[in-house]
């Protein structure tokens, strides 16, 4: 039987990987993962991350796993010659860029006379974008209708491991990627560690899920955003976990298990509308803002970026986005609104920002999130919703700790009160930051740029 390139890009694992059951079934496996210079760009974070689930898959393959370096539609038909592989096998691609590189390389193999198809099994999807869809065909632009749909749909049991996968060895290899120093926590990156925190999250602070969600100040979620990047869990396998342990749960619990599922249809959800949309990557999807005025990212952008801008909330979070590369949802729709709706700029300028930094970028979910908020996506918060970021302080993080722990300046004023250290009497004596704006000013200018909008 002929040799199985298995392609490892978003689906960095061996567990539930039907793209790797298929090739094992098929043959001899060489599991390759291509070092693409189109990832230069990325932060530390984000690269440590890769590095951290490259490990972990090499030790799962055997220390088989070929790493090579350059551009895939070069790299793939060179490893197909050399171990005269029969098909190269892959989960399927939903992002823009995604389904441009797999062109180029099925182009490549078929100009080399290589007969060896890229085969796609498979997503990092529990349904596959563009699968559910509404009686009349079209696309859901709607969350909750396609949740009710991808509910119906439903999505198949996880894929066995296969056993006894005969790996191609002896082929030459370049060394893992040297990691960069960050201070990210990454030991949920690696397939193992996924499974592990997974594990760990279901033995209890699951059931408190739907009260906890939303504290930042609390681990109260599963902090799995990264392993679903990278692909070292699948979302059919928590999926079904949930299932297993519904019937096990109370009530208030079986709540938080449902809630956890709503947000992995989110996720599903941003995945299907980027495969419809490609555009709305890095362009607003919806044409209700379209014209309105933005400011350029000048010197307070700066101060947003680097948590300088005098609101505590925003800053804690932008400094922990910096130090850790993850940020929790509250704050990123926390920060989100403040770029967007305080400071008059752009939702893109943010989006770029966090896909820098963040370890668990992914590129439907940040950018339709950002539109969310920004008021230009599907199921877009109205423009003149405007998150308070005092207000989403005390309500998140209400004994403040949470801004204690990332702002050291702060940490002499106690309880909820720092949240407005300007109303105490040393809030602002030890360095920290004055504020760049008035909410409220900004407030009012937000929404009269959206009443010259209509005019």
């Amino acid at each position: 039987m002929a040799a199985q390139i298995v392609w490892f890009r978003r689906d960095l694992r061996v567990r539930d990987h039907p793209a790797l059951a298929a090739a094992a079934a098929a043959g001899e496996v060489l599991p390759v993962f291509v070092v693409d210079p189109a990832f230069a760009g990325a932060g530390a974070a984000r690269a440590a991350a890769l590095r951290t689930a490259l490990a972990a898959l090499h030790a799962s393959t055997d220390g088989a796993l070929v790493v090579r370096s350059g551009r895939p539609e070069q790299v793939i038909p060179s490893l197909v010659g050399e171990v005269g592989a029969d098909a190269v096998h892959v989960s399927g691609e939903s992002t823009p860029g995604g389904r441009r590189r797999d062109a180029r390389v099925e182009a490549a193999l078929a100009e080399a006379a290589l007969a060896a198809p890229l085969v796609a099994t498979g997503s990092p999807y529990a349904v596959s974008p563009g699968r559910v869809r509404k009686g009349d065909g079209s696309p859901f632009r709607v969350f909750t209708p396609f949740s009710r749909a991808w509910l119906e749909h439903g999505w198949r049991a996880p894929a066995e491991l296969p056993r006894g996968i005969r790996w191609v060895r002896g082929i030459e290899s370049e060394p893992l990627p040297e990691p960069p120093s960050t201070a990210a926590e990454l030991s949920w990156a690696s397939e193992e560690g996924a499974l592990e925190r997974w594990d760990a999250f279901l033995d209890g602070p699951i059931d408190d899920y739907d009260a906890h969600r939303d504290r930042p100040d609390l681990d109260g979620t599963s902090r799995l955003s990264i392993a679903l990047k990278l692909g070292t869990v699948h979302p059919r396998t928590l999926l079904a976990d949930l299932d297993r342990e519904a019937p096990r749960r109370g009530k208030a619990a079986q709540r938080s298990l449902k809630r956890f599922q709503a947000e992995l249809a989110w996720r599903e959800f941003y995945g299907d509308v980027l495969w419809h949309h490609p555009r709305s990557a890095w362009a607003d999807l919806g044409e209700q803002l379209r014209g309105i005025a933005y400011d350029e990212p000048r010197e307070p952008f700066d101060a947003w970026r680097e948590g300088r801008t005098g609101f505590p909330f925003i800053d804690a979070g932008m400094r922990q986005l910096l130090a850790e590369g993850w940020m929790h949802n509250r704050l990123r729709m926390a920060t989100a609104s403040f770029l967007t709706k305080d400071m008059h700029i752009w939702w893109v300028h943010g989006a770029r920002h966090f896909m820098q930094h963040l370890a668990d970028h992914d590129l439907a979910s940040n950018s339709h999130g950002w539109q969310w908020t920004a008021g230009t996506g599907t199921d877009a918060a109205p423009f003149f919703r405007v998150f308070n970021p005092v207000l989403q302080g005390q309500k998140s993080d209400p004994d403040g700790d949470y801004v204690r722990r990332w702002v050291p300046e702060l940490r002499h004023i106690p309880g909820s009160a720092v949240h407005e250290p300007w109303k105490w009497p040393d809030g602002v004596a030890h360095g920290y930051a004055e504020r760049i704006l008035d909410h409220a000013a900004e407030r009012r200018e937000a929404l009269a740029r959206l009443e010259a909008l209509k005019a």
